[in-house]
């Protein structure tokens, strides 16, 4: 499966432009890591476009993101994908044990804070976000609080990254493609 191919999948799937706009950032994070980790960028980038295009058709913990895995699985995707994209939620149970998998987990929830930080700036651009200001955010539990702050915590200790450099890596990427976040 290509980018275009990937998209077109989230786009059937997923009509709320936050939520394209949350593919995009998770797309933008695992990019710049797999540049950095000598990874494969395009593959890197599909999983994290895809890693939520069944959660408004399927938003239950029973359903998300067990129908995606089955679509992505009848389209013929490889399964070090799926299993990426499975290890995401905690509540799968399916274990992180690739590096890409990893990096996914540690990206996501990060993405939605970052993202809010960003709206409550007086300029709403991510240009003007430092990681000290999203780690403010972050230890106020009432601020985006749909964000689990666990799973940013364990997501670095996982990619064994320090939390700072990680905020600071996640906003760089996600400020290459800020027209595309409307940030």
């Amino acid at each position: 499966m290509d980018r275009a191919e990937a998209f077109n999948l989230l786009s059937q799937y997923t009509k709320k432009d936050g939520l394209i706009k949350h593919a995009l950032a998770v797309e933008a994070g695992m990019r710049a890591y797999a540049r950095k980790f000598g990874e494969n960028e395009e593959n890197w980038g599909i999983v994290g476009l895809l890693h939520d295009f069944d959660y408004e058709a399927y938003p239950t913990a029973e359903d998300h993101p067990f129908k995606g895995a089955e679509i992505l699985r009848e389209r013929g995707v490889d399964e070090s994908w799926i299993e990426a994209i499975l290890g995401h939620a905690e509540y799968t149970g399916v274990a992180r044990e690739s590096l890409m998998a990893k990096t996914l987990f540690a990206v996501d929830e990060l993405t939605g804070l970052i993202n809010a930080t960003t709206l409550v700036r007086p300029s709403k651009k991510i240009a003007d976000v430092k990681s000290k200001s999203v780690k403010k955010k972050m230890k106020d539990k009432s601020f985006a609080a749909s964000v689990n702050r666990e799973d940013i915590t364990r997501g670095c200790e996982e990619l064994g990254v320090d939390l700072t450099e990680h905020i600071d890596f996640v906003i760089k990427a996600m400020q290459g493609v800020a027209d595309d976040l409307g940030l």
